[in-house]
């Protein structure tokens, strides 16, 4: 295997994890909004920015909101492989994240996520009469009753890292804890 001498895989995939990380609780690092690329309905790919929620080397799973009725929920119930895509100027990183997604409508896991939103301003999101991509009506919806928040836990199957430098662009991909050194 061809490992630059820079970064041993151990510390590549340490550094990787602190990043995603630290998405998840700074509202300002360029990994905290991704692109979600998903399969349509329609069978057309979609692409949408999500917020990192959660971040699990351990589990090797990253977490999401979304409501429940969105079309993003409904196409990872279709098809549940989707595409994360994280980009960082600072870093001059790309991390392209493929995943098998899991949509939570009810339960533990989406009661203690609906505890932490119904306190923010994002509640009202969740409590909306209307699906997400509905037409606004002339007049006001009332709020429902129940949220329609929903937890989606994305499986990782692989990592794509890719960094620019101008000493040369590095490129692995991490399949099942092995990283291997890719041309970029």
């Amino acid at each position: 295997m061809n490992t630059p001498p820079s970064a041993t895989e151990a510390d590549l995939v340490q550094r990787i994890w602190t990043e995603l990380q630290r998405a998840t609780v700074d509202r300002h690092h360029e990994w905290r909004s991704p692109v979600l690329a998903t399969i349509g309905l329609d069978g057309l790919p979609q692409a949408r920015t999500v917020v990192l929620r959660n971040a699990e080397a351990s589990t090797s799973q990253l977490v999401f909101f979304t409501d429940s009725r969105s079309p993003k929920a409904a196409e990872l119930l279709a098809q549940p492989a989707a595409t994360f895509v994280f980009w960082s100027k600072r870093l001059s990183w790309q991390l392209r994240v493929r995943v098998q997604a899991q949509v939570h409508h009810a339960g533990p896991l989406v009661e203690a996520a609906w505890d932490r939103v119904s306190q923010s301003p994002a509640a009202g999101d969740y409590l909306a009469h209307a699906a997400p991509g509905a037409v606004l009506g002339s007049s006001t919806s009332p709020v429902a009753q129940s949220h329609h928040l929903a937890v989606v836990v994305a499986h990782i199957d692989s990592m794509d890292w890719l960094e620019l430098a101008r000493e040369g662009h590095r490129r692995a991909r991490l399949d099942n804890g092995l990283l291997t050194w890719l041309v970029p």
